[in-house]
Parts: C-alpha cells; sequence; structure tokens
C-alpha cells in the first residue's frame, strides 16, 4: 500500500469515520513528514506526523515532548500513536511561525524583542528541568561528527576542492580547539535546532509553541541560544541580539542556572559555540543541497558564512581557521574610494 494511502487508512480508524480534508503542513530536513487535518465540521484542525520507521523512530520525539511539556514549555499533545507504522496524531500549534512573524510587515523590533523574550523564557524552563542521564549526551565524538560535516560535504562536495596537508592539519587543529572550548561548558538539555523555524506564534501568553526537538541532547548551555540569536534564516544587528543574550544571562543567574559568572566568559562560550555549530550547518546545507536536492537551502549560507567569519575574527586563537575559511570563500577585494 502507498505510504499515503496507509497514513489515511491508520487516520480513518483514529477519526471514527469523520469527515476531513488533508493537506501538506510542513516538512523537515528528515525523511519526517507533517499534514494537517481539516474536520469538514469546523472543529480544531490536527496534525498527524508521518516518520517512516526505515528511517525515523518516533520514540525519542514521544520522550523529548514528554519532558518539555513537564518543564512547563508548549509542545504539541499526543492523541494517537502507531509507532510500527510511524504514525502520531498531534494537537495543531497553527501554521504561524516565529519567522513568518518576523518578517511580516509591520513587525517592529519591539514586537520581535517580546516574541524573543518569549521564546527566552521557554529555553530557560527546559534548562531548568535538566538533568543527567535522560538524554543522549553532545559528546566530543558526537561535536565532531558534526564538524566533520564541513570538509565533507562543504568543501569537497559544495566547494569541489581538496585541502592540502598544512590546511587539512590547521582545520583538525581548530577543531580539537573548538570541542575543548564547547566541552567545558556547563551542560544543560539542548533542544539543537531552537530557531525561528522550530518555534509557531500562537497567542500572547502561550508564545512559543515548540517543534522539531527529536534530536535533543545533554549538552553546552549557550548552544540553543546560538541557534536562536545567531538564526540562520533571519538576521538582527548585534547589538539587538546581544541585548537578548545578556537579558538570558542575567535571569538565568537569578534562577540559578549554570551560567559563567563573568558575562564575558559566558560571551566567549556563546561564540566558540557557535562556531561549532555554523561549521556544522554549513555541512549540512551543502548535504541537503548536494545528496537531497533542496538547492534552497544554499541561499541562506552566506548569513551563516557571515556568523562563522565575524566569530573567527574576534579571537585570535581562530586566526588560522579564518585563513582556510579565506581560502575556500575569497572575501571581495574593493576597488576605488567608500564614500
Amino acid at each position: 500500500m502507498p505510504r499515503l494511502a496507509q497514513l489515511q487508512h491508520w487516520l480513518d480508524g483514529q477519526l471514527s469515520g469523520r469527515s476531513y480534508e488533508l493537506s501538506p503542513a510542513s516538512a523537515d530536513a528528515s525523511f519526517r513528514r507533517y499534514f494537517r487535518i481539516r474536520f469538514a465540521d469546523g472543529s480544531p484542525s490536527l496534525i498527524v506526523m508521518d516518520a517512516p520507521p526505515a528511517q525515523e523512530d518516533c520514540r525519542p520525539w514521544l520522550t523529548i515532548a514528554g519532558l518539555f511539556r513537564t518543564a512547563g514549555v508548549h509542545v504539541p499533545d499526543v492523541l494517537a500513536e502507531d509507532l510500527k507504522q510511524g504514525f502520531l496524531l498531534l494537537s495543531d500549534l497553527g501554521n504561524t511561525t516565529y519567522l513568518s512573524a518576523l518578517q511580516a510587515p509591520g513587525c517592529d523590533q519591539m514586537q520581535a524583542a517580546h516574541l524573543y523574550a518569549d521564546a527566552i523564557g521557554s529555553l530557560i524552563a527546559i534548562q531548568a528541568a535538566s538533568r543527567p542521564d535522560v538524554l543522549p549526551e553532545y559528546s566530543e565524538a558526537l561535536l565532531r561528527r558534526e564538524l566533520m560535516l564541513f570538509p565533507e560535504w562543504y568543501i569537497g562536495h559544495h566547494k569541489k576542492m581538496t585541502l592540502d596537508a598544512r590546511d587539512e592539519a590547521t582545520l583538525m587543529s581548530a577543531f580539537d580547539q573548538i570541542i575543548a572550548a564547547n566541552l567545558s561548558q556547563p551542560r544543560v538539555f539542548v533542544h539543537r535546532d531552537y530557531h525561528s523555524r522550530n518555534l509557531m506564534k500562537i497567542d500572547d501568553g502561550i508564545n512559543p509553541g515548540i517543534i522539531d526537538f527529536q534530536d535533543a541532547v545533554y549538552g553546552p548551555i549557550t548552544y540553543d541560544l546560538v541557534s536562536l540569536l545567531k538564526d540562520a534564516y533571519i538576521r538582527w544587528d548585534e547589538d539587538f541580539a546581544l541585548d537578548i543574550l545578556a537579558r538570558y544571562w542575567e535571569m538565568a543567574r537569578q534562577l540559578g542556572l549554570p551560567v559563567r559568572e563573568d558575562f564575558g566568559d559566558f560571551h566567549r562560550d556563546y561564540e566558540w559555540m557557535g562556531v561549532q555549530r555554523h561549521l556544522k550547518v554549513l555541512g549540512i546545507f551543502a548535504r541537503l543541497c548536494h545528496r537531497d536536492g533542496k538547492e534552497a537551502y544554499l541561499q541562506d549560507m552566506p548569513l551563516v558564512m557571515e556568523y562563522l567569519r565575524k566569530a573567527c575574527d574576534r579571537y585570535r586563537a581562530l586566526g588560522p581557521l579564518l585563513k582556510v575559511i579565506d581560502k575556500l570563500d575569497p572575501v571581495p577585494v574593493q576597488f576605488g574610494y567608500t564614500f
């Protein structure tokens, strides 16, 4: 039976013969698909997740949904599940992502600040509920595996280049320093993709709805802040992002979260965590394009590269890495006068 027909057969049983229409809701970078169920009688819509068992496992999603719900944040409710077939019937958090809300006409910086304040509040709630030995560790092996996506997919497949022995050694040395810095951070629950496409604007007082959390781990406290404030899909002035980061740090300290006592040290953790994420994301976007045919991700690469360059430029230890990046992506030389 074709996959969609299999899904509809399961839904017919779950919905007791109610009349409905099924339409695509969203798709992410994995094999999961989401469909919105609209009922003929006008009842609130629902979402069904299609996660083919050969490629996806629903159990981590269910576990993390439970953890986050207990922490007091807004995640979809699970109304029915079939792990053998890979189907979940969920409540609908709507179709307005933070990204679309932030890019909507009339959304000014004050409105954006309110949305980010809500997102920071939910993030702190998740972090405050953290405990070890519940989620997989954001281990040295995982951090390194993510970093290796950069040479394999960005350098090899996207740029179609091969580093010489010296630049290869420079890259691997930089990876060692980045991982050491990341692992030195205090650890909490980490969503791993806490950004504007995975946060839903619902209503004042219950923002945000949180989705796509199935890859959550126990790891560096600044990781989700990087995802949120150095978002690959939307650009903010550095002063705006830094103000939100400082507000988070103050609130986290007041609530007893394990952030650094000195904001400068905390900011360095954040910047070095960003370097790891930016390198990984460049590799992932290249893979999505060249392996999976999702070329739209290429348009988001320049902003990620800008974040990476700026962070590397701020720290002398990352200077050699920046030189390698400049060889891969030379910065255009400007001639003449600037007025």
